[in-house]
Parts: C-alpha cells; structure tokens; sequence
C-alpha cells in the first residue's frame, strides 16, 4: 500500500493543484485537492488487466473548465434547490440560479471550484487522504463560516471510503456527495445501459420538468423506477424519460447499509455502494453528449452511471423532507463506501 504526490498543474489564481495516487492491493484511485475530486479508479478484469473505470478529465484544464461535475465534491448543497432560495430562522436566502430557475449543487463557484487543504497518511484500514475547506459566511449565498472536511480510504479489498464531516459557527443547510461517474466495462466504452442494478429502496421522488421533487415519496412497484430486483439500467429507461431522480433506502437502522449492487456483463465486473445517508441520485447520464473524456475518449449519452448518496433535493424548502439543517455545536457525519469485485 502506498501514497504518491504529482504536480497536477497551475491554476488562474497561481495556486498549485496537486494528484495523490493510492494503491492497494490490485487497486489504484488517483485523488485531488481541486474540488477534493475523485479522478480515476483502476480495477482489474479477473483476466490480468485493469481499466480505469470512472470518467473524467485527462488534465487539470478539463476540470477547471465547464464539465458535468466529474468525480468532484459537491457543495454546499448537492442536488437542486427550487427557485433558487431558501428560508432559515425566517430569513429568506436567495442563491444563485444555474439550472434554469433553480440552484443545482452549490451554484456558480461550488465546493468543486476550490483547492482544498490535504493531509495525506497510511493507516491499516489503507492509504488514505484528509481534503479540508472553510466555506465561508456568504459563499454562494449560504449562511455561517462552515468548516468540511472529506476522507477518501483505499482499501486492498477494493472498498473505497469517503467519510464527510461538517461543522457551523451559525444556522445552515448542508447536503455532500460525490459526484462520480462510473462505467465498470471501462471509462468511454460506451453506454452503460447494459450493466444489472438493484437497489434496496421501494420508494422514489417523482419531479417536474425542472427536476425538483413534487411531493412525498411513492412506490416504485409495478413502474419503470424499481430497481428492488436486479434488472439493467437500459431495460425501462425510455419509458422512464432517463433517470435523475432521489431514490430513498428501505433503511431499518442507522449506520452504513449496503443498498446498491451493479454488474458488468461483459467483464464480470461488480460494484456495492453502501452509505450512512438516506437517499441516492441514480442519474444514468442523460445530458453527456460528445464530452471530452481522458485519452481521447469521448463521453455520450448514457456513457456512464451515478449513485450520489445524499439528503433529499429541494429538502430546504420541504419540512417534511430529513432535515438538512445545521447547527453551531453539531456535527454533520456521514460516510459511503464503493467497493469494487473483479
């Protein structure tokens, strides 16, 4: 097991953007400090090679230009917020509308758009990297000083943890996630609409048109939504319009729970995704569409998967939604683990 620190390369600012590669066992993730990004994660084939199998960027530019949030943290707020405001202790709090008239995930300048501070270490659960920011009072729109910070941990198992910890000198909303993009064949190898998904969540947000949830949670039986036994992601998503929609975990106790199992096909690939959270994004890459990926790959629609477990979206402006408030003394832990079967 080992920990390797690269120049990446040299932002506007003059700031120094920096990749840490962490090996174990068969295993290989490439992190950095701008955005605290996910950059790429090497898996054998069970057949002697090894593919990277998250799409990204080959060079800091394609992350510091306009991309579809590969890999990266994201924050203040994951998700969308409808119409752009909010209110807290009765104050209302607009933000900034980037996706038509809403707020989708932290604004203009997100968490994804900064160099955070890195501590890198070895420890005998895996090689493992600490990303730390202060979000400022004002930032995005969004209130109080919010100190976060994010660990990723390789294990030779092939699990991958990211643990996130937030704290608040004043009342605030917070909602984390990775925004990775997986295709378990290999990254721009095409659509992944032939890789089995089954979730353990029997209930899932309908939305509008602008993607912002209409109401309570409904059933998925009997629709083109469930997922509760495996089946692949292509098989109803032309009646499903493609999904971008928050599914929520059939959880029975707090802590981890595994909910989400994908297989490859064609490479015998798996992957688990367990998370102390209570709601995942299974977003299927509708709006790829011609994206510059690494190596000369070119990313299209349905190029790759998301599960970005998260609170609910809009979750400011539903009260009966799980509270994404925070408070000055609290602490805002949660943690998801990827692990990954050849």
């Amino acid at each position: 097991m080992s920990i390797e620190k690269k120049h990446f390369g040299l932002l506007e600012s003059g700031e120094d953007a920096s990749l840490f590669i962490l090996c174990a066992g068969e295993f290989r993730v490439t992190l950095s400090d701008y955005g605290a990004t996910l950059v790429s994660v090497f898996m054998p084939d069970g057949r002697g090679g090894r593919d990277d199998v998250l799409l990204g960027c080959s060079t800091l530019g394609g992350y510091t230009g306009k991309h579809p949030y590969f890999g990266v943290t994201v924050g203040r707020f994951a998700n969308r917020i409808g119409g752009s405001r909010f209110s807290l202790g009765g104050k209302e709090y607009p933000l900034f509308a980037n996706d038509g008239a809403n707020h989708l995930h932290g604004g203009l300048k997100g968490f994804n758009t900064f160099v955070w501070k890195a501590e890198s270490s070895e420890g005998t659960a895996g090689p493992s990297v600490r990303f730390s920011r202060r979000s400022l009072d004002g930032e995005e729109g969004y209130p109080g000083n919010m100190d976060v910070s994010v660990r990723y941990t390789l294990g030779k198992d092939g699990a991958l943890s990211i643990a996130y910890e937030a704290q608040t000198d004043a009342e605030t909303v917070v909602n984390l996630t990775n925004h990775a993009y997986f295709n378990l064949r290999r990254e721009g190898s095409g659509p992944i609409l032939g890789h089995e998904l089954s979730l353990a969540c029997s209930r899932y947000l309908p939305v509008d048109g602008g993607l912002i949830p209409k109401g309570e949670p409904v059933a998925v039986a009997g629709s083109a939504f469930d997922f509760t036994k495996p089946k692949t992601i292509g098989r109803d998503i032309a009646v499903a319009g493609g999904y971008d929609h928050c599914y929520i975990l059939d959880r029975k106790a707090p802590g981890l729970m595994e909910f989400a199992e994908v297989k490859e096909p064609v490479t015998g690939r798996r992957m688990t995704v367990a998370t102390s959270l209570p709601a995942v994004q299974l977003y299927s890459g509708n709006f790829l569409s011609g994206v510059a990926g690494k190596r000369g790959s070119s990313y299209e629609k349905h190029g790759g998967f998301c599960l970005e477990t998260q609170l609910f979206p809009d979750s400011p402006n539903k009260p009966s939604y799980p509270s994404c408030r925070l408070l000055p003394g609290q602490l805002w832990a949660h943690e998801t683990v990827y692990r990954f079967f050849a």
